[in-house]
C-alpha cells in the first residue's frame, strides 16, 4: 500500500513543484536587476511564466487542483510577475525620472508601485472569481502577458542599444498602460483548453515553423511582437462585440 500512496503523494506535490520553481525565477529576476543584468533578468521572467503555464496544465491533467495550489500559484504569480517585473523596470528605467524636475522625483517609483498593486488586485479578483467565471476568457490583461510585454519591450530596447535612461517617460507610460490593463474589464483568451477542437492543417504548421525560425534569429523582437499583439486582443474584442451590438440595435424590424 505504500507504493501507491507514495506515488499519488507524489503527483499532488508535482503542480507545487512546477509552481515553487516559478517563484525561484522571479526572485531571481529581481537578483539580477539589482545587478543590473537586465537581460538575465527578462529571461528569468520568461522562464517563470513557462513554469507557471505548466504547474497549472499538470494539475488538471492528473485531477491534482485544489485550493491550495490556487492560492499557492497567486503568491507565486505576485512575485515573478508583479514585484520582479516593477523592480526590474525601475531599476533599469524608471528611477531616472528624477532629473526631469522635482515634481517627477517620485514619479518612478510610484508608477512601478501602481504596477505592482494592479498585478495584487488582478489575482485577488481572479481567485474571488476562479470557480464562477469562463474558462475561456480572462477579465483583464493576465498578471504573466503583462510581465511579459514589458520585459520583452525592454529586452527589444537593450538589444538595439537604447538604455532606460533615453526611454524614461516610454517605459513610464508603458508600465501605467500594462497597470491600467490588468484591472480592466477587457477579455482575454486564457488558452486554457487541453485538448485542442480543431486539427492542424500544413499552413498552420508552416506558420508555427516560421515563427520558430524568426524567434531563433532575433527572439526579443518576436516575443513583443506576440506579446504585444495579445495585450491589443482585448481592446480590439472588446470593440468588434460592441459592433456587432451596435449591428444588432441598427437591424430594421423583419
Amino acid at each position: 500500500m505504500k507504493g501507491p500512496r507514495r506515488y499519488r503523494r507524489s503527483i499532488y506535490l508535482l503542480p507545487s513543484l512546477l509552481t515553487t520553481v516559478a517563484m525561484f525565477a522571479g526572485f531571481s529576476a529581481v537578483i539580477f536587476a539589482f545587478d543590473q543584468r537586465f537581460e538575465p533578468a527578462a529571461l528569468a521572467i520568461f522562464v517563470a511564466m513557462i513554469f507557471d503555464a505548466l504547474d497549472g496544465r499538470v494539475a488538471r491533467l492528473t485531477d491534482t487542483a485544489s485550493e491550495f495550489g490556487l492560492h499557492y500559484d497567486s503568491l507565486s504569480d505576485m512575485l515573478a510577475f508583479g514585484v520582479a517585473p516593477a523592480l526590474v523596470m525601475y531599476e533599469w528605467s524608471l528611477q531616472f525620472m528624477q532629473p526631469v524636475g522635482s515634481e517627477w522625483a517620485k514619479l518612478g517609483w510610484l508608477g512601478a508601485f501602481f504596477y505592482m498593486a494592479a498585478v495584487g488586485l488582478r489575482l485577488a479578483r481572479f481567485n474571488t472569481h476562479a470557480h464562477s467565471q469562463d474558462r475561456a476568457f480572462f477579465r483583464g490583461l493576465p498578471s504573466p502577458a503583462a510581465a511579459g510585454t514589458l520585459m520583452a519591450g525592454m529586452w527589444v530596447a537593450d538589444s538595439y542599444g537604447y538604455t532606460g535612461t533615453g526611454l524614461k517617460e516610454v517605459a513610464l507610460a508603458a508600465t501605467l498602460l500594462i497597470a491600467i490593463l490588468l484591472v480592466s474589464r477587457f477579455s482575454y483568451y486564457s488558452f486554457k483548453e487541453t485538448r485542442p477542437k480543431f486539427r492542424v492543417g500544413l499552413v498552420t504548421w508552416l506558420a508555427i515553423l516560421g515563427a520558430l525560425l524568426l524567434f531563433s534569429i532575433h527572439p526579443p523582437n518576436v516575443l513583443l511582437l506576440l506579446f504585444g499583439g495579445y495585450v491589443l486582443s482585448g481592446p480590439v474584442l472588446y470593440l468588434a462585440r460592441l459592433r456587432r451590438r451596435g449591428g444588432r440595435r441598427n437591424d430594421p424590424p423583419s
